[in-house]
């Protein structure tokens, strides 16, 4: 069977097709939703970035773990390190988890010294809603890993979105001691 299209039919699909793809991209912008590329340039800019994969050994895993106080599900995390004239300005990690049911995968961006600079949303599966806003996520800037990085200490909670605010808190944590394993480890090394 056959189909044919008339010019104006055609016309109107491309629309709609092209509308959805706008609308699509304005829900991202509208929740807080960047690329990798988007928010490592707004962190780091004007920085030479360089992508690396790590591969967590089970001693280091363990390692994060109690610096942490959470689970690590993972042995391979995506890092990017910033430099200025040869100089490391900070680090950048994925971490991808479960909030209820679905993923969420947040880049958690880190100054030369470890304290969080910036959190971004780049993937979030979760109904709209239940997204945590950038606004939220400034708490961490500037923060050390220690027992204060926490809800209901020196985070607040996001009303109606428990779940989310605890998956945040936890991969800031767990970031924050993969960084600290990580470098400890490199200033090991000779």
């Amino acid at each position: 069977m056959r189909y044919l299209l008339s010019a104006g039919t055609l016309k109107r699909w491309l629309m709609v097709i092209a509308w959805g793809v706008l609308a699509s991209s304005s829900v991202d912008a509208q929740f807080g939703l960047v690329t990798r590329e988007e928010a490592l340039a707004a962190v780091f800019p004007e920085a030479t970035v360089v992508s690396e994969r790590v591969f967590l050994t089970d001693t280091q895993i363990k390692r994060v773990a109690e610096l942490s106080r959470e689970d690590v599900y993972a042995k391979l995390y995506a890092r990017y390190i910033a430099t200025r004239s040869g100089v490391v300005i900070g680090r950048a990690y994925v971490d991808t988890h479960e909030v209820r049911t679905k993923k969420q995968s947040l880049l958690v961006s880190l100054n030369e010294s470890g304290r969080v600079r910036r959190i971004d949303v780049t993937v979030f599966l979760e109904p709209p809603e239940y997204i945590a806003k950038p606004s939220w996520m400034r708490q961490f800037n500037d923060k050390a890993l220690d027992r204060d990085l926490a809800i209901q200490r020196l985070i607040q909670p996001i009303a109606g979105a428990t779940l989310t605010a605890h998956a945040v808190n936890q991969a800031v944590r767990r970031v924050m001691a993969i960084d600290q394993v990580l470098t400890a480890d490199a200033e090991a090394t000779p």
